[in-house]
């Protein structure tokens, strides 16, 4: 199994390359502590993860918190102190040294997910809910752009946006407010053709590459990743059937430039078009 698991591995990170190469010329730009802000930092094992909101990462730092003596268990390990708790410390906040250091010796990983899935968990999750900073910061924008005749209680609140919406403002080149770490591009996140990631996990697979990390960098044996869904837990996971669900209310035309605008991560993570 573990072979095999190898061979996956190296197929990945040809392919991440192999479309690097072809389609960025920054092969030789300096790595500045932008392009590592979205990296935490695991100093005992020795590990970089660059987090992809909607693939996992939640349960990715619990794990690093436990691996670094923070939690006996991932179980013990609320929402809240995952995201908000500042128990990790972020590649970006170590001096020009301490950054190249940790890049040239520490396993760096990522993990990534099918685009249209990761988009429709983050639209599911932030709009679909109760949220005190998605709906008057991007919900309110939205609905005051583009619905025609909204509600005054709509543009009060900012809630109720619909797919629809979400996506004319995610293409729209003049967008009413900026870009978000739950719908931008991996490619943008952790600039994998400038830091060259060890390893490259799908949520798809993301129990066997999960655990095949922790046993690639020795971890404890009784640490497994976690399975638990951290939000909204009585809700069913975004699959591709509920996603089909979502994109079936776009035009045929949304649907492409939405494809184009997640084209290089399709490209990059070798996902196949929907």
């Amino acid at each position: 199994k573990w072979r095999s698991l190898y061979q996956i591995q190296g197929e990945r990170k040809r392919i991440m390359r192999e479309t690097c190469s072809k389609y960025k010329s920054n092969s030789r730009r300096i790595i500045t502590p932008y392009h590592v802000s979205r990296i935490f930092v695991e100093d005992k094992y020795r590990v970089l993860y660059c987090e992809v909101p909607k693939a996992g990462c939640s349960n990715w730092k619990r794990v690093l918190m436990v691996l670094n003596g923070l939690a006996s268990s991932t179980k013990d390990i609320q929402h809240n102190t995952v995201h908000y708790g500042n128990y990790l410390k972020r590649l970006d906040g170590f001096d020009h040294k301490g950054i190249y250091h940790r890049l040239n010796t520490y396993t760096k990983m990522l993990f990534v997910r099918e685009p249209f899935e990761k988009l429709v968990s983050a639209f599911r999750d932030k709009f679909e809910h109760p949220n005190n900073y998605y709906h008057p910061v991007f919900g309110k924008a939205i609905i005051s752009r583009y619905r025609v005749n909204a509600t005054k209680e709509a543009l009060r609140t900012g809630s109720g946006v619909k797919f629809k919406e979400f996506i004319q403002y995610l293409l729209d080149v003049h967008r009413p407010v900026g870009m978000d770490i739950h719908w931008d591009h991996v490619n943008r996140l952790c600039s994998p053709c400038l830091i060259d990631y060890d390893f490259v996990g799908k949520f798809e697979s993301m129990e066997d590459d999960a655990n095949f990390f922790l046993h690639l960098i020795g971890a404890p044996q009784n640490l497994t990743f976690p399975k638990f869904k951290d939000r909204h837990s009585n809700e069913e996971r975004t699959t591709t059937k509920i996603t089909q669900q979502y994109f079936a209310q776009l035009s045929p035309s949304q649907r492409q430039q939405s494809y184009d605008f997640y084209y290089m991560d399709y490209l990059m993570f070798n996902y196949s078009k929907p």
